[in-house]
């Protein structure tokens, strides 16, 4: 009779090279994979460890589920401090839309989270890139606001868009150009 090896709890000895970015990693592999975000068994299962190893790093599925969208978002174009903030945001909102396609079930999973940590680092990008604009902090945060509810709205239609290839993430242009002017005048 053989004794299958125990996978309980934080892993030890050689096992022990478990840690918060390979299990994010791995989360964002499966995530991207499966289209979804993954379970905690489904997770610790690719890892080949116990659930609870996963627990060790993480206080629950929210922390994790947030670990991974930060960790996604972070992944987005960073703006440069450039004289041409239209270009950068332009480059900022095409990384985010490309990411929300390529992570079917991203977009979805944000919208339903309760933290806020995916969009500060979102807020925090927009913030980099209109900053010359010096807009008083009422306008900057209805520009956000209506950026990001735009971009959301652009990336479902390329979701339910069932023919390929008919929605481009180069088809904002017109709009994104139209936003551009509208917050570079400024409120009336």
């Amino acid at each position: 009779m053989s004794v299958k090896e125990k996978k309980r709890g934080r892993p030890a000895g050689k096992h022990g090279s478990l840690s918060q970015c390979i299990i994010i990693e791995q989360a964002k592999s499966l995530m991207l994979n499966n289209g979804k975000a993954p379970s905690i068994r489904q997770l610790s299962s690719s890892l080949n460890v116990d659930a609870m190893a996963i627990y060790h790093y993480f206080k629950n599925k929210d922390a994790l589920l947030e670990a991974i969208t930060t960790s996604l978002i972070g992944d987005i174009y960073e703006p440069k401090k450039s004289d041409d903030w239209k270009k950068e945001l332009e480059r900022l909102c095409h990384s985010y839309l490309q990411l929300l396609n390529q992570y079917s079930d991203l977009l979805e999973t944000l919208l339903s989270m309760t933290s806020a940590g995916p969009a500060i680092v979102f807020q925090k990008r927009f913030n980099d890139v209109v900053y010359s604009l010096n807009l008083d902090k009422e306008s900057a945060d209805n520009a956000l606001a209506l950026l990001v509810d735009y971009l959301h709205g652009f990336a479902l239609a390329m979701k339910c868009n069932k023919q390929e290839g008919q929605l481009q993430v180069d088809m904002i242009a017109g709009p994104l150009n139209l936003y551009c002017h509208a917050i570079q005048i400024g409120p009336k």
